[in-house]
């Protein structure tokens, strides 16, 4: 199970992609790799291998690309093919459950075509231990039979490159991640960068925007562009329903305060769990199950789906007693910590089990 998988619906900050993300990616997708935004390092090293495969006229390395969602795998495989020149299949972890489901796919491979697998840390283990001979040696062995009449028949393959995007890199197994010749991390993008994708963006889908405006909208979007355009698609309508359709920063700021996206892109359920902290529980420590109630949500949910960006942007920190909150946080909900933040009511439980006349405010 993904950790987006329990995000609720409606979460505009989402780094998971909906029907409608699904189809304005793909007319936003840059085709060649010198059109992708970022990435520096991967780019760099991707073109190199493409680049040799290509001189040599054989199909290159197969490639794994990890990192957090909305990042770019999905457009960087398909821009592999691109470069190659060669046909791609899309497939997923999840849609591969026996050996037999990828023994079909694989045997219906072109020589050079590119394979793309997303979510492969999803996939099950017998199709998994099925892609190693594949990836290593364009062969796959099919089960005919049951029992001790069974046989083996050898499929041999053409050479094909298998592209593989995870979330979760530590979830492979290591023989797995052994046979890709090249693996890329994705990083979240600088503010910059993203700057740049909102008004790549905003050209296609015909939106007029100013330098501001861009920044604004890339200041919110959490480093993700999935989150960026998005969030432009959001501000347009806004633009265009309340004013002239042109975005400024005022225009997109009030947009956004309207979809309740802050200057940091922390959304309800964020601040929900910051200010559950700090006014219910002084800042912390306070144990997960407890602060989950508080906000009216699923544990599962403010540990894998709020908790991560909080502890990324430095406004919350878990340690082994609990959840505590930072001094940034405090600044950034407009608070002031108490004089001993996190220890709440520590002093007066201590009082009922101090030796007699120790009282826990009274020990120097």
């Amino acid at each position: 199970m993904s950790p987006y998988d329990s995000e609720p619906a409606d979460r505009l900050v989402t780094a998971a992609a909906d029907g409608e993300d699904q189809a304005v990616e793909a007319a936003l997708r840059p085709r060649q790799l010198d059109e992708f935004i970022g990435q520096e390092r991967v780019r760099e090293q991707l073109s190199l291998v493409l680049q040799a495969a290509r001189q040599r006229g054989a199909a290159p390395d197969h490639v794994l690309l990890s990192g957090p969602p909305g990042l770019g795998k999905t457009t960087l495989s398909m821009i592999i093919a691109a470069e190659l020149g060669a046909p791609i299949r899309i497939t997923s972890g999840p849609a591969i459950q026996h050996a037999g489901d990828l023994a079909a796919i694989l045997s219906s491979l072109g020589e050079g075509e590119v394979l793309f697998l997303d979510e492969i840390h999803r996939m099950s283990r017998p199709a998994e231990e099925m892609l190693y001979m594949a990836m290593e040696d364009f062969r796959v062995d099919v089960i005919v039979g049951k029992g001790p009449g069974a046989t083996a028949i050898p499929l041999e393959l053409p050479p094909f490159t298998l592209v593989g995007a995870t979330t979760r890199a530590g979830l492979l197994p290591p023989p797995l991640r052994d046979r890709f010749g090249f693996t890329g991390h994705m990083e979240f993008y600088a503010p910059a960068e993203l700057e740049r994708v909102v008004h790549r963006s905003a050209a296609l889908l015909d939106v007029e925007i100013d330098p501001a405006g861009a920044a604004e909208i890339a200041g919110r979007s959490r480093g993700t562009p999935r989150i960026a355009n998005r969030l432009l698609r959001r501000v347009r309508d806004y633009a265009q329903v309340r004013h002239d359709g042109v975005v400024t920063s005022a225009i997109a700021g009030q947009a956004l305060d309207v979809y309740e996206v802050d200057a940091r892109g922390l959304d309800r359920l964020d601040r929900a769990v910051l200010d559950a902290l700090l006014r219910l529980f002084g800042g912390g420590p306070v144990g997960l199950s407890t602060l989950a109630v508080a906000v009216g949500e699923e544990a599962e949910t403010v540990e894998e789906v709020a908790e991560p960006f909080l502890v990324r942007e430095g406004l919350l920190a878990r340690t082994p007693r609990g959840r505590i909150a930072t001094a940034a946080a405090w600044a950034h909900l407009g608070l002031t910590p108490p004089a001993q933040p996190g220890r709440g009511a520590a002093p007066a439980q201590q009082g009922l089990f101090a030796p007699d006349g120790e009282a826990a405010g009274e020990r120097g």
